[in-house]
């Protein structure tokens, strides 16, 4: 019985342990949620702005800009994965790995080759060990990402659609991340980036409406000039927002998991209690039992002995 004790103790103090940690970066995420709530706040109405910009440009030119300009017969796409450089955070990289997964199936259907980017390190472990082709990967910076590491993603990308398919380029970007909706929900999501689709872009929708008129631009110097300037700015701004989305997700579901993590810790330590102190409770009766059975062998042997 005493050994036994001994090792629910031990059990005891071990998850003690692990629920103290479970609770500070329970309390880490929590923290670090905020900030990242306003960022993407921040973010969301100048990535959404520049998105018109961009689409009235291309909707009031004539201009067959290679950006904007859908392939006749698409036969490649780019796939920018978003996931986490840490783990700790439930399902968040593996909810967006599956929806990479499905996007790339789905474009192969298509008859297109894929091509894979990656963001973090999970994503990275991933295609590493299935050995799975990756043309570039960044990591280090998924938690916090600056507007440098968007521009650092969004150079070779934009190269590979300005890239003939006959080089090594691609007709379409597609991005996956997790898009934070609250603290609660938070969904894997794929968008395509380029080309920009126009028939769904708000400018058109509110230039199609009842008693709107489109409006007539002049572009200086031209309209390929202007969709040259602005078409990189508007993939570095979409990537940016993504980051600044999965970054505020993985600190939500970093937090939730922790948070069912301590709570798990403290439904265990309550279980071991009770049964530790089941298990004292047994040695007690078992050396209460041991010293009356002794007393009681005793006061036999000396009544034996008087008689």
């Amino acid at each position: 019985m005493g050994a036994q004790l001994r090792v629910y103790k031990r059990r005891i103090k071990s998850v003690t342990a692990t629920k103290k940690i479970t609770k500070a970066m329970e309390m880490i995420a929590a923290s670090r949620i905020v900030k990242a709530q306003r960022q993407v706040a921040a973010s969301t109405p100048y990535a959404s702005e520049l998105t018109r910009a961009v689409t009235a440009v291309a909707t009031g030119s004539t201009t067959k800009h290679a950006l904007t300009t859908e392939a006749e017969n698409p036969v490649r796409a780019a796939v920018l994965l978003v996931t986490s450089d840490r783990g700790l955070a439930g399902g968040y990289s593996s909810n967006a790995i599956k929806a990479a997964e499905a996007l790339t199936e789905r474009l192969r259907a298509e008859g297109k080759d894929v091509v894979t980017y990656i963001v973090g390190r999970k994503g990275v472990a991933y295609y590493g060990f299935r050995e799975r082709p990756v043309a570039e990967s960044w990591t280090g910076f998924t938690d916090s990402p600056a507007y440098a590491d968007a521009k650092r993603i969004a150079g070779p990308l934009i190269e590979a659609v300005q890239r003939d398919t006959a080089e090594g380029g691609v007709d379409e970007l597609h991005i996956v991340f997790t898009e934070f909706a609250s603290m609660m929900t938070q969904t894997p999501v794929d968008n395509r980036l380029l080309p920009l689709s126009l028939e769904k872009a708000p400018v058109e929708q509110e230039a199609g409406a009842p008693g709107r008129i489109m409006p007539l631009f002049d572009f200086e110097p031209s309209a390929e000039g202007v969709l040259d300037a602005l078409l990189p700015r508007y993939v570095e701004s979409r990537i940016y927002n993504a980051l600044l989305q999965a970054a505020a997700s993985e600190h939500a579901a970093r937090r939730r998991a922790m948070k069912s993590a301590t709570d798990n810790a403290e439904e265990l330590i309550k279980s071991l209690s009770r049964l530790a102190n089941a298990a004292r409770q047994a040695e007690i009766t078992q050396e209460i039992s041991e010293i009356v059975g002794g007393a009681s062998a005793l006061a036999d042997a000396t009544a034996g002995s008087d008689n």
